[in-house]
């Protein structure tokens, strides 16, 4: 029988930039034994999880199965992580009644930032994911990342419930009289997207139902589509992640991300 929550990371072997990347090491430890032993850290203490790799590729699966966690074989036409994630629940005994997208990129995330999404689902949202509040040195930095990579890094502009408003590749919302509210407050009013989702299992077939919007396509984020059809995205606050949040996508990230590990110590448990 399925747990009600199952968090699957999608694990796709064909990469144009990191080709079979859940396989790269990182420090002595693959990518994907990373993700999973964080996610089993994250979730330690919590009933009725099940977690599963979701991959299109008989290695990658083995290898999960290594580190003990089930893994699921999935079409290797599946375009997005939601996609994989939403093929990989339904090859289970029994659907379960969450769905919680964890990139399989993406290892040094938030400690918090599973827990919460999945605290905001049993409270009753349709799609949670995790936001974390920039102080303003937070935001000069990725204001200057952005004149390098504009397409890197994802901000969100949110209600004082939680609601997501619109999430955006360029940094939302601008801001008047900065000087000003720079010497009032210690935290700016941008909030930085974590790449992580949580779906009702109802969510996540309705989202993989529809084509792409053409906001969607536009800004390049798919959780757009969600805010089209009318689905409330919840955002969760979390705290900032020992490194930087972004995912393993280049040599340089996985060169960049040993640099951190070996002047900071090892975040992955």
């Amino acid at each position: 029988m399925t747990p009600p929550t199952l968090i699957v990371i999608p694990a796709r072997a064909g990469s144009s930039r990191l080709p079979r990347k859940p396989l790269r090491p990182i420090a002595g430890r693959t990518l994907l034994h990373r993700t999973i032993a964080m996610a089993r850290a994250a979730t330690t203490g919590l009933s009725d999880i099940q977690l599963l790799v979701a991959t299109d590729d008989e290695e990658i699966a083995a290898h999960a199965r290594a580190a003990g966690c089930d893994a699921a074989l999935t079409d290797s036409a599946i375009a997005t992580g939601s996609g994989r994630a939403l093929a990989a629940a339904r090859q289970c005994d029994s659907q379960p009644r969450f769905i919680v997208n964890l990139q399989g990129d993406s290892p040094f995330q938030p400690q918090d930032a599973l827990r919460a999404v999945i605290a905001a689902l049993e409270s009753g949202a349709q799609v949670a994911t995790p936001v974390i509040a920039l102080d303003w040195p937070a935001l000069d930095a990725l204001r200057d990342h952005k004149t390098r990579s504009p397409f890197s890094g994802t901000t969100c502009a949110r209600a004082p419930d939680g609601r997501a408003l619109w999430f955006s590749k360029t940094i939302i919302p601008a801001i008047r009289n900065e000087d000003a509210l720079r010497q009032s407050q210690p935290l700016s009013p941008v909030w930085r997207h974590v790449g992580l989702y949580g779906y009702t299992l109802e969510a996540l077939t309705r989202f993989e139902a529809t084509p792409p919007t053409a906001l969607e396509n536009l800004e390049g984020l798919e959780q757009l589509r969600l805010l089209e059809l009318g689905i409330p995205v919840t955002t969760v606050p979390v705290s900032p992640p020992v490194f930087d949040s972004s995912g393993i996508d280049t040599e340089a990230d996985i060169a960049r991300v040993e640099a951190l590990i070996a002047a900071h110590g090892d975040p992955t448990p």
